[in-house]
């Protein structure tokens, strides 16, 4: 049996996120106080209280679904569960799988992506930018409708989600263009997605060149677990490879169907998601319905997906 854990990305967050594990298990409690000192805020009382649109707010749903994430790994391990084969995450989830990996410290990994945050949301004034949801197209099909509806603009097919599940993101008019011209080619849905910054385009170029810039600062270690990456759905411990792939995740399209494609082909036939909701677990239910993905946000869970792993 081989296994694998996969941390979720934006879109992932609520009001009210995790309180069940932290009445539970210290350890969550412990996670947040950890990365509220370094944010200077009290972040598990804006996960629980919000209000909402303060969680939205790309610079703070970052760190808060970070650690959300590292409190339920830091809670498997120390229950002393089986390590997995394999770590993936979905956009931000990488930065999680990584922390997971110990090949990016939690308190260096908090800061970076509260100013990744900060970099995606001033690289594209407010309106300019926009993402949209295509449901029942090819990938092909929406490549396609994205180049079709470019011109001078930008827009891309940016998130391979499952199949027949892409987002596409770029400029306003442009995705707006796109929207349209894959209504005509068949689309189930198109429909623009409640959010303002168009992550993993060449919008997002600009922000990555300043990632870099911090990135310089900030040491990466060999992975203790291969990390499949999103830019290219290859599992790597090299701590460059590891830190290079990371940059150009800002800027590139998340290969996700083809990640999990990559952990069943290594042999992976369990997997945990580890982190607030169960938004991936739906995601590979569509890409590979032989790869069941417990989760591990309760006690009951955590026990359910310890005896999967093969630990009672």
């Amino acid at each position: 049996m081989k296994s694998a854990f996969v941390f979720p990305g934006q879109g992932s967050q609520s009001i009210g996120m995790l309180a069940g594990a932290a009445e539970a298990w210290p350890m969550v409690s412990k996670t947040f106080n950890d990365a509220s000192n370094v944010l200077g805020y009290d972040l598990w009382h804006l996960c629980q209280n919000g209000p909402a649109e303060e969680l939205n707010k790309t610079a703070i749903t970052q760190p808060a679904l970070l650690t959300a994430s590292v409190a339920l790994w830091r809670q498997w391990c120390v229950a002393d569960a089986p390590r997995p084969d394999f770590l993936a995450g979905h956009s931000l989830g990488e930065y999680s799988a990584l922390v997971a990996a110990e090949s990016l410290d939690f308190v260096e990994a908090v800061k970076l992506v509260q100013l990744r945050g900060e970099l995606m949301q001033d690289a594209v004034p407010a309106g300019e930018g926009r993402m949209a949801a295509i449901l029942g197209l090819e990938d092909a099909d929406v490549l396609a409708a994205c180049e079709e509806a470019a011109g001078n603009d930008v827009v891309a097919a940016v998130n391979f989600n499952a199949p027949g599940q892409v987002v596409i993101a770029g400029s306003s008019a442009a995705v707006e263009r796109a929207i349209e011209v894959c209504k005509a080619k068949g689309a189930r849905k198109a429909m623009p997605l409640p959010v303002s910054v168009p992550s993993h385009c060449a919008l997002m170029k600009g922000a990555a060149e300043q990632l870099a810039e911090a990135l310089e600062d900030v040491r990466f270690n060999n992975a203790l677990i291969p990390v499949v990456q999103n830019v290219n759905a290859e599992p790597s411990t090299d701590a460059e490879t590891l830190k290079q792939n990371l940059l150009k995740q800002l800027y590139s399209p998340v290969l996700w169907t083809d990640s999990v494609k990559r952990l069943a082909a290594d042999g992976v036939n369990v997997a945990v998601e580890c982190g607030a909701g169960k938004v991936l677990a739906g995601l590979v239910k569509r890409i590979d319905r032989s790869l069941p993905v417990h989760n591990i946000e309760t006690p009951e869970a955590l026990s359910e997906a310890m005896k999967a792993f093969g630990k009672s």
